[in-house]
Parts: C-alpha cells; sequence; structure tokens
C-alpha cells in the first residue's frame, strides 16, 4: 500500500491549529489527562482514506455530528430513482423540494453540486477534492452524534456511586490488601476517562487505608504518597476493553500520564488493558463444550482448561505483585508467556464464534460448528494444535480481521484472577465495580455496523431480549454478568434504558434475575456542547446495602422503568377493559369502496353508487359511510367522503341441495359457512341477495383476492380480510363510538363519531359513548400512558389498542363522576366550535394548542378547559396532592438543521413536567398491578417452559486428558 503524501503546507496548517485556538496559543503542559483524552477520543471516530472520485463533504444531519465526505462520480454512476437513498445512507441527510428533483436530472458534476449545494459542507471542501486526494472520513456513530467524551463532572460522582456499596462490604476499616484486591473495569473504555477517576478515588482509599493501619509503604523519591497509590492501583485494580485497537491503546497512554513517575518506567498496563468486542466472547463451560450452549454436564476438556486456567493465573499474579521498579521488559516476558498458554483455548472459543457467525440458520451453524469440532479434534490429535492456514484458522482470522472485524474477547480467559471458581469448576467470581458509558445505538445502527448476524448473537446471549432494543441494553446485561455476587455497576445510557423494548431487553430482566438499581437520574444533561440528555443508572447484583436514590431523592426501591412504584414487568391487560377497543376493518380491496378521490380506477364512483342503489333501494342496506385516519385528522367535523360495500361474515349464496339447513349436523353447517356455500332454506343473509353489489365486488375484488397468499383471503373475497365481529357487535349497542387515528399522528386526539360508519384500519374505536370517557381519555395521564407505551415514528404516536387502552388502569366509577363528565363536555364542544369557525381539523388545532406563539383568545380558553379536564381525572383517581401545571416543552433536546445549515424550530408540546408526568406513570404502574391482582391476573411472568431437550448424539470428547 503506498503511504499518501502530505503537502507542506497542510503539515503547516494542522501544526497551526494544534498551536493555535481563537488567536491564542494553546499550553499543552496546563491540560489535565481528561482534556489530552478528549482530543484523542475526538479524532478516534475518523479515518483516513483516498478519494476514489472527486469529491465533496457534506454537513451533518445533526449540529454535533461530523461532516461526510461523499464520492460525486459514484453518485452519478447511481441509478437516478436511487440516489437520494445513495445519498441519505452515506450522509444521514435528505433532500427536498426542487433539491431533490434536480438530484434526480443531474447529468454532471457541475448540476450535481448545484442540488447538492445547501448541503455541502464549505468550510472543509469549499470546491471538490480530486481523486487520490486524502480525505478525514468519520465512522457511522461519529457522523450521527459526534464526540462525547465523558467529563470528569460525571465520571467521578458515578464511580464514586459504583465504589461506595462496595467499600462499604469491606467494612469501616478495610485493609490496604482488600483495597488493591478491588477489581474494577470498564467494557468500552475509550481513552479511559472512568478507570482515570477510578485510579483516583481508589488511590485515596489505599492511602486512607494505610494510615489506618500504620502501613505506610516507603514512597520512592521520585513520587509522592498519591501518585505512588495511584500506581499501585493501576496495576493491580484496573481493566478495561474497547473495539477499536486505538481506544486501548489511547487507555494506555491516559493512565501513564496519570501516573507517571520521573524515573519510573510507564505502569504496566498491557495485562489489564485489551482490545475486543466485550459482547462476543464464551465462558470457560463454553469453550470447554465447544458450544455456545453447552449441556449443563461436565464436559471432557473442562479439566484441561481448568488446567490451563491455573497456570495462566501463577504468571499474571507475578505481574500483578510486581514490585514498582520491575523491569517493564520482564513483566511483558510474563504476559507472553501467559498469552502463549492461553492460545489453544482461545483459538477454540473463536472458532466456536466463528462457526456461529458462518450463516444465517441455527442448522447451518449447527452443521458448522460440529465440522469445526471434528477438524480440531483431528489437528489435536496429530500435532496438538491448530495449523496455520487450516480451514479453522482462516475462519477465526477472518472472524478478525475481514470486513466488519469482530474480535471476540473471553473475559474468564483473559482474566482469570478476577473469575475465580469453586471446586466443580463454576465461576464464582467477577469484577467488583463496573462503569463506563457503553456505546448506544438503535437496531439499525448495530445491523450496519457490525458483521452479519450480530444482532443475532446478542439475542441467543442473552434470553428474552428483544431485537428492537438499544445496544446499550446489552452492553447492560453483559455488565450485571460479569459481576460477582453483591458487585456494582453505575453506567451512562440514553434515556430509552427505561423505556420499550430497551428496558425489557435490560433493566426488567436484570431487576427480575437478582439484580437491585440502587440509584438512578433520568434526564440527565450532558455537560458541554452536546445537546445530549443520558440517565445514569446504579446496579447491584444482589441486595444492596444502601438507601435507593431516584433523581437525589430516597425512595423505597427503584424500578425497571426508574420509577419509585410499580413493576418491572410489561403492564397486565386488564379484564376491565376487555371487548372495549378495536383497530378498524381491514378491506383488502379498494374495489369494496365508492370514491371520487382516486382517479387510478381502483374504486367504484360515487355515481356508481347512487345507481345502484336507485336499480334496487335494498342495496342502501350494505352500503355505509367510510372513513379513516385522515378524514378525522383534517377535516374540521370529521365528515366521510366515501362509502363501502360490507358483506360482514355473510355466506356468498345459497345452493339448491337436497338437505335443509336445519337437518345439517353443526359440523357440516360450520364447513358450509366456512365455504360460502349454503343450502337453498339458510335462515340468515347470503352476499347474493344484493346481487348488483356482489357483482361489483366480483369485478374489482375477486382479481387482487386470487392473487393473495392467505387462504382465507382467496376463499372469502367478498367479505373483508378483517371484519372485525367484535367492533361491529359493540358499535350496533351504541349511537356513537370514540376514535382515535391509530397511524402515525402527532397528536392524541379523541373525538365521536357515528357507530353505523365502517372505520378504516387508520382508526383505534373504542365502545365508549360518554363524554366521561373521553374526559379520561383525551386528559393528559392516558396520553402519558399511550405516548410512554405505544409505538412510535419520530415524535408521531401509533395508537395500538391492545398496549393503549387495554392496560390502562381507568379511575374508580369513572362512568358515574358528573365532574368527568361535565368538564370532558365542555372540552369538546368548545374544541368542535373552534374547528367549525377556523375551518381546521384537529393535526391544525392541536399544532396551535402546542404552539408557545400562539396567544389567541380562543386557544388560551382550550388550554384552560384542557387544565381543568386533567384536574378532573386527577381528583378522580384521588390524586388530589399532584400540583399538575402545564407548560411548553420540547419534544426533543437534540438540535437539528434545515436545508440552509440553521437550526430547526424546535417543536414543543403544552404538558406537565417531566418530574410530573414520571409520578403520574409510577401510580398507574402501581395501579395497573393492583387490578390485575384483584381480577385474579399474574403480574409476573410466568416462568418458560422448559423446551424437551433433544437426544443428542454422543460426542467424541476434542481433546485428551
Amino acid at each position: 500500500m503506498r503511504i499518501p503524501r502530505v503537502s507542506d503546507d497542510v503539515i503547516f496548517k494542522v501544526l497551526t491549529k494544534l498551536r493555535v485556538l481563537d488567536g491564542e496559543r494553546l499550553s499543552y503542559r496546563t491540560l489535565a489527562v481528561e482534556q489530552i483524552g478528549s482530543v484523542y477520543q475526538a479524532i478516534m471516530g475518523f479515518g483516513l482514506e483516498v478519494a476514489r472520485g472527486r469529491s465533496i463533504a457534506i454537513r451533518p444531519a445533526k449540529k454535533h455530528g461530523a461532516p461526510a465526505t461523499i464520492n460525486l462520480e459514484e453518485l452519478l454512476a447511481t441509478a437516478v430513482d436511487k440516489r437520494q437513498k445513495w445519498f441519505t445512507e452515506q450522509t444521514d441527510q435528505k433532500l427536498t423540494g426542487k433539491a431533490a428533483d434536480d438530484l434526480k436530472s443531474a447529468t454532471n458534476i457541475d448540476e450535481l453540486l448545484k442540488a447538492l449545494e445547501k448541503k455541502i459542507a464549505i468550510e472543509v471542501t469549499p470546491a471538490p477534492v480530486p481523486r487520490g486526494a486524502m480525505i478525514f472520513q468519520p465512522s457511522d456513530e461519529r457522523r450521527k452524534s459526534g464526540s462525547h467524551y465523558t467529563p470528569s463532572s460525571l465520571t467521578g460522582p458515578i464511580v464514586e456511586a459504583a465504589l461506595e456499596p462496595v467499600l462499604r462490604q469491606l467494612g469501616e476499616k478495610p485493609t490496604p490488601a482488600q483495597i488493591l484486591n478491588l477489581k474494577v473495569c470498564d467494557l468500552a473504555m475509550g481513552s479511559a476517562a472512568f478507570l482515570v477517576e477510578a485510579c483516583r478515588q481508589l488511590g485515596d482509599a489505599l492511602m486512607k487505608a494505610w494510615h489506618a493501619h500504620h502501613e505506610v509503604p516507603v514512597i520512592p523519591l521520585d513520587e509522592d504518597e498519591a501518585l505512588y497509590a495511584q500506581r499501585l492501583v493501576s496495576q493491580r485494580c484496573l481493566y478495561g476493553l474497547d473495539k477499536n485497537q486505538m481506544a486501548a491503546d489511547l487507555a494506555k497512554l491516559s493512565l501513564w500520564l496519570a501516573t507517571l513517575a520521573k524515573d519510573h518506567p510507564f505502569t504496566f498496563l498491557d495485562h489489564s488493558l485489551r482490545h475486543g468486542d466485550a459482547l462476543v466472547g464464551l465462558t470457560r463451560k463454553q469453550i470447554a463444550a465447544f458450544n455456545w450452549t453447552p449441556a449443563a454436564q461436565q464436559s471432557f476438556f473442562e479439566e484441561k482448561v481448568r488446567s490451563v486456567i491455573d497456570r495462566v493465573s501463577d504468571y499474571r499474579q507475578r505481574i500483578l505483585n510486581a514490585r514498582d521498579n520491575t523491569p517493564y521488559a520482564q513483566l511483558a516476558q510474563e504476559l507472553c508467556a501467559a498469552d502463549d498458554l492461553l492460545s489453544l483455548p482461545r483459538m477454540i472459543g473463536d472458532a466456536v464464534i466463528a462457526a456461529f457467525f458462518s450463516a444465517e440458520k441455527p442448522k447451518p451453524r449447527e452443521e458448522m460448528r460440529k465440522r469445526f469440532a471434528a477438524l480440531i479434534e483431528t489437528d489435536l490429535k496429530k500435532q496438538r494444535m491448530i495449523p496455520i492456514g487450516s480451514e479453522v484458522d482462516v475462519a477465526i482470522k477472518e472472524l478478525r480481521t475481514g470486513q466488519r472485524p469482530t474480535p471476540p474477547f473471553h473475559w474468564e480467559l483473559e482474566f482469570p484472577e478476577a473469575f475465580t471458581t469453586d471446586k466443580l469448576g463454576n465461576v464464582t467470581g467477577g469484577f467488583d465495580v463496573i462503569v463506563g458509558n457503553p456505546p448506544y445505538g438503535g437496531k439499525n445502527t448495530v445491523i450496519n455496523a457490525n458483521r452479519n448476524y450480530y444482532l443475532d448473537w446478542l439475542q441467543t446471549m442473552h434470553e428474552e431480549s428483544h431485537g428492537n432494543s438499544d445496544l446499550v441494553a446489552h452492553f447492560f446485561r453483559g455488565s450485571f454478568n460479569l459481576l460477582r455476587q453483591a458487585g456494582c455497576f453505575g453506567l451512562i445510557s440514553t434515556n430509552t434504558i427505561s423505556q420499550g423494548d430497551t428496558r425489557s431487553t435490560g433493566l426488567r430482566w436484570i431487576c427480575t434475575h437478582g439484580g437491585t438499581i440502587y440509584r438512578a437520574r433520568k434526564r440527565h444533561k450532558w455537560i458541554g456542547e452536546a445537546a445530549v440528555t443520558v440517565s445514569v443508572v446504579h446496579v447491584c447484583r444482589g441486595t444492596c446495602n444502601m438507601k435507593p436514590l431516584l433523581n437525589g431523592r430516597e425512595v423505597d426501591r427503584i424500578s425497571a422503568y426508574l420509577f419509585h412504584e410499580g413493576g418491572d414487568e410489561n403492564p397486565s391487560v386488564l379484564r376491565s377493559n376487555a371487548d372495549k377497543s378495536f383497530q378498524g376493518y381491514i378491506l383488502l380491496g379498494m374495489g369494496f369502496t365508492f370514491d371520487d378521490s382516486e382517479p387510478d380506477g381502483s374504486t367504484w364512483s360515487v355515481a356508481d353508487m347512487e345507481r345502484a342503489v336507485s336499480n334496487d333501494s335494498q342495496n342502501r342496506e350494505r352500503i355505509f359511510p367510510y372513513i379513516g385516519g385522515e378524514e378525522v385528522n383534517n377535516s374540521p367535523t370529521q365528515s366521510f367522503h366515501r362509502y363501502v360495500i360490507n358483506f360482514e361474515d355473510f355466506p356468498l349464496e345459497r345452493e339448491s341441495t337436497s338437505h335443509s339447513w336445519f337437518r345439517l349436523h353443526d359440523d357440516t353447517q360450520r364447513q358450509q359457512l366456512r365455504e360460502g356455500i349454503v343450502a337453498p332454506d339458510y335462515p340468515g343473509p347470503v352476499a347474493s341477495d344484493w346481487p348488483e353489489l356482489l357483482s361489483l365486488i366480483r369485478q374489482k375484488v375477486k382479481p387482487e383476492r386470487d392473487r393473495q397468499k392467505r387462504d382465507a383471503n382467496r376463499e372469502r373475497w367478498w367479505q373483508y380480510a378483517e371484519k372485525r365481529p367484535g367492533l361491529t357487535r359493540a358499535a350496533r349497542k351504541l349511537k356513537r363510538v370514540l376514535a382515535i387515528n391509530c397511524g402515525a399522528t402527532p397528536h392524541m386526539a379523541f373525538t365521536f363519531l357515528r357507530s353505523d360508519m365502517i372505520f378504516a384500519n387508520t382508526l383505534a374505536i373504542l365502545s365508549l359513548d360518554s363524554f366521561a370517557a373521553f374526559c379520561v381519555l383525551q386528559a393528559q395521564p392516558h396520553e402519558i400512558w399511550a405516548r410512554f407505551f405505544g409505538s412510535s415514528l419520530e415524535d408521531r404516536l401509533r395508537y395500538t389498542p391492545t398496549d393503549c387502552f387495554e392496560t390502562f388502569a381507568l379511575p374508580a366509577r369513572w362512568n358515574e363522576n358528573v365532574s368527568l363528565e361535565r368538564a370532558g363536555e365542555e372540552y369538546f364542544k368548545v374544541r368542535a366550535d373552534l374547528m367549525r369557525a377556523k375551518n381546521e381539523g384537529l393535526t391544525k388545532t392541536y399544532n396551535r394548542f402546542n404552539d408557545p406563539d400562539e396567544t389567541s383568545a380562543d386557544m388560551v380558553n382550550l388550554r384552560a378547559l384542557h387544565e381543568a379536564m386533567d384536574r378532573a381525572v386527577l381528583d378522580a383517581y384521588s390524586w388530589t396532592d399532584l400540583k399538575a401545571k402545564c407548560d411548553f416543552f420540547p419534544e426533543f433536546e437534540d438540535e437539528s438543521e434545515d436545508d440552509s445549515g440553521r437550526t430547526k424550530k424546535k417543536k414543543y408540546r403544552y404538558r406537565w413536567p417531566d418530574e410530573i408526568r414520571d409520578e403520574v406513570l409510577a401510580r398507574l404502574l402501581e395501579l395497573n398491578r393492583q387490578r390485575a391482582l384483584e381480577e385474579g391476573q399474574m403480574v409476573a411472568e410466568a416462568a418458560p417452559k422448559k423446551k424437551k431437550a433433544k437426544k443428542k448424539e454422543a460426542e467424541t470428547p476434542l481433546f485428551d486428558a
């Protein structure tokens, strides 16, 4: 590979920028270790690349992201209909309007530049750089979120809170030996900000122990007591890992600088600060069984592994106990000897993992595992090693160094002194403390940033985990599993750690498997330029000896939701809410409808409907108004403009037979109803009773249904795909029902609709007709619940009845509460009058409702009436102690920019403060738990049934004794 050339001019500019900031010369001598670390960490997210064509830098989508450089020639060569997708994937930016059209129509580089004009990072590339030029390209994570070096104002309190319970376990006066026996780890250490802080705090604890027990050692002349203590701590107590090799090296540099003594060599850290993937590795038992899911019985190789570990531990103990003046080379030699011993067990573990990542499905993975096992067994019998260049060796190297490399790290092998075992070989040890700021990333980020099947691996290793969980939940799980009993971790996370699938994968599992959250702070604003809000969570593996602190306040417990009450599991579906909420009908065939707004001919016209009714007035019986989420949100009066034919669950037709319907066996009757052809004296209606309407459906629906894979949709083509008989029965009992758009909608807005309509699947329908019901569901407690448990798209809510309503505990005797009825009625009527007067639907009305600049008298009045509803609902719950007052709060803390590079106007919502919302949500969770108990339901999930183990083939041991 040819080394890129750098001109003298570039070198001069780099050195100038390194020496001068804002016109002032920098003094590196005065920088703290953390500040130097932050500089290095800022550049770790970049790679130096050579432009493969004329290229230009594009501004980041978010304010604190980094510009990404794109190859203009590659973009131009992309198919016109795929250019927008390519551009977004490379930059996270999206072109709209004329710029998007220009991108499609561009035929040369100049036209491309014109289309991208408002997105170009001019300060980085004033003009396109030529092919062969060097470019500084950010990683996906760095491009999207920027570099967030953890400041000492965060690391200090987090490390202190993680160490405190562990130090208490040692008694009032721990000995120096006890302090030096503690093991603190960071699973994604970056530039070691947390480890530097842990070094200082444990150093202070060690000095205190020296004096308490009169064991102050002789301090070398070039060190003071604090420095000497920190040098001992850094070599004996601190462990770290990072997937980025540069980060692992940088961590050593940070600790070297923090423990630098004038006349002593650097502290030896190669044994404890390592490179690898913290989430990809095996236990000793898994390696011994050559399986990522080993059987419970002891394997033949287990004793072999244990003997290797014992010998490795001896070498590592010499390093840990080495005197301060031990030559660096001698310690490196001891580590080299230990690594030589670990080479074979490490490769065996890597081979198991390589087998997993070799295929998508379990069966071929298992076949590869068995193949690798047989190959290794043969190699070891012949030459007691895995040959270089063998199939297994190649697979391991590809795993570690191939595209999107995954370097496994087997914790119990690499740090045996931390993972002590009992006489049966069961691991009883683990780290005393784990701290850090692990990486975050949603499902797509995890998939795109790692090799294929990485997400499958995480879900296989972490039972009951969800594919949509944020990556940080898996770091929480991994940290918990690496702790000893009564060990503690303190980690930074996104706020999603207590929400949805991330909560279920992480804190829910931890809390239901022996973990105790003893300290948590939600919505902690990141100190510095990054507009990031995080959560800080401390967990003990077992019972903690400290009073729980939630947001600085003492509480009895902290749940997986980071609330002071309520359970850890998902809320229970309540029987009292059963058969009251429904999704609308799914037609699966626009030929059922009469709609003049569809020009493509997929529907019938309203004139066709009128003609059918004119031909036979009975056709009116099966034609109904049809309304969906768009009309509900956008029409000031929720008016409909479409109609639809509905044959419910009627059979298709009667057929002349020799048998009477009333003489048929029940099974035969059911079979005829399924097939749609019934006896001639069938007493109910059939679709052919309305032949003209059936003909319309046969013409436009049946051809579409004939192409469906689902048998029921093909065979019963005259019926809706989802007929919702429960909704039909419930609606017939009422004159009106409550409805809400259940697509991605920006506002939670309920309204009443006539019950004789056909509701599209974009609506959720509740068979409730009172203003008291409207009041309870439109008020903030229910919106808080729905937004927390319903699914979402960006800031838009998807109101799913099963998650949002069926689990929601309504106030006791709500349907008899006059205050709820009165408050709901007044609000509903004023809102309806306002929408008619302004000719605005629900969406536009609530856009104004949530706009702090909207101060018109009618909107101020509507907000006051909404607060009156909120108050009535809180009183109905008997929560009179809550003094809730609405204000305008931004939807998101992160700032984004428009096409011109200006910061977009923030979206606000007129709502309660977060503290009140958390309190209400905690009480609703507790109320759900109580109601479920009253209804005789199981709150905690039953233990999963054990699958019957398949009879395994007897496997030949891999290794001889």
